[in-house]
């Protein structure tokens, strides 16, 4: 069969608008499309290769597994689905594990979680939950309606009730709207559909104490910034401030679909038997495969690693700047990264992403303004330079028009 980009306009729905190029074969943060062009990958498949491509380890943990078990269903628990649950208890500060395929579906756990205990333990009255505008918390009807960008939840018809916004890092706007009424506050400790946006110490010690104060649980979405991509195992480790409940997916399988609800043994025995559930949640392959990204990430190597591999990122993308003077501000944190356009760029982000593949560079966007960087926790430091001489390239054919 001939598989062109052609292909996908006559078989695929049209929510997407996949790149011309096709990828074929990847390694490490190296990808080749089927002519053979060799790309250098910044993006890391939106945060999720946080091991690069093809990783001999978790290539060895899928085949290996894929000997053994591939599914079970949850009328039965599995090995790989206990050691990995153990491994997240013993290194965060969680008593108590539920598996899903994804982060949103892990976040429809977390908000189902929050309602029920808020029910259980208070009553009827406490429902309101709190999040954050530009927010992002996955395409269920329920999280795309927590989360706080109304373009991918209008047009659906009603929406589920007693969902508020605010503005994120403006405390005294969350403080006016939370009451005893508050079932949780839920926020991603590092925006980043958003625009790659970071919390002040203030604000973040703030939503904690506002929580407590009401009673509400506090929810992090830790989808995007989780599993050492701030150069933390988890985000909130750096923040100071832990969550009630937290979620996690992306570099949780390093490319294989896993997502997974972490909670207090005191929160988490709301979801009692038959109160929610999942197919294909916590099955062996992928929890095999989580299991050694787990064994792998949380380690000092990699997460200095990270640490260290920001700065170089940094340095290349600031001197690139005061070449060209098209970003407002390079933000972010570890190797969650993005570059703000200024005024004269205003609306371009696109622009830019597509010059970088036309310089066989992937990378991101996130939102108009903000080209966005998430590639792998290990991509090596002469792929870095090698990418940002290629992001350069592109910069100035996109300044010189």
């Amino acid at each position: 069969m001939n598989v062109t980009r052609d292909l996908f306009n006559q078989v695929m729905v049209p929510n997407y608008n996949p790149a011309a190029m096709i990828p074929v074969r990847g390694l490490g943060s190296k990808v080749w499309d089927q002519s053979g062009k060799e790309y250098i990958d910044f993006a890391g498949g939106i945060a999720v290769n946080a091991l690069g491509h093809c990783h001999p380890a978790l290539v060895a943990a899928l085949t290996e597994q894929g000997q053994k078990l591939w599914h079970l269903s949850n009328v039965l628990t599995n090995e790989p689905a206990l050691r990995l649950a153990k491994k997240l208890v013993d290194a965060t500060f969680a008593d108590k594990v539920y598996f899903a395929n994804s982060g949103a579906e892990a976040n429809e756990a977390a908000l189902k979680l929050a309602r029920r205990y808020a029910l259980d333990v208070y009553g009827e009255h406490k429902s309101q939950i709190i999040a954050f505008k530009q927010g992002f918390h996955g395409r269920t009807f329920f999280t795309v309606t927590v989360g706080g960008q109304s373009t991918y939840s209008d047009g659906f018809g009603p929406k589920p009730g007693g969902i508020e916004h605010v503005d994120y890092n403006d405390l005294a706007s969350l403080e006016a709207l939370m009451s005893d009424s508050t079932c949780a506050v839920m926020m991603e400790p590092l925006q980043g559909e958003g625009g790659i946006i970071s919390p002040s110490d203030d604000f973040v010690r703030g939503v904690r104490a506002l929580c407590d104060k009401y009673h509400a649980l506090l929810i992090f979405d830790e989808v995007q910034a989780g599993v050492g991509r701030t150069g933390e195992l988890y985000a909130y480790m750096g923040l100071g401030v832990v969550p009630d409940i937290l979620t996690t997916a992306k570099a949780l399988g390093g490319g294989f679909p896993i997502g997974a609800m972490l909670t207090t043994a005191k929160i988490a025995e709301h979801l009692k038997v038959g109160t929610h559930g999942s197919t294909y949640g916590g099955n062996p392959l992928a929890c095999a495969v989580a299991e050694r990204v787990i064994d792998i990430i949380n380690t000092p190597e990699v997460l200095n690693g990270v640490k260290h591999k920001e700065q170089l990122f940094r340095q290349g993308l600031e001197k690139i700047n005061q070449k060209y003077q098209c970003f407002k501000e390079i933000r972010g944190l570890g190797l969650l990264l993005g570059c703000a356009l200024n005024e004269k760029f205003a609306g371009r982000s696109r622009d830019f992403l597509v010059a970088a593949a036309d310089e066989q560079l992937m990378c991101l966007i996130a939102g108009a303004n903000v080209i966005r960087f998430a590639p792998s926790l290990i991509i090596p430091d002469e792929d870095i330079a090698e990418g940002l001489v290629r992001f350069e390239r592109a910069v100035a054919k996109v300044v010189a028009g």
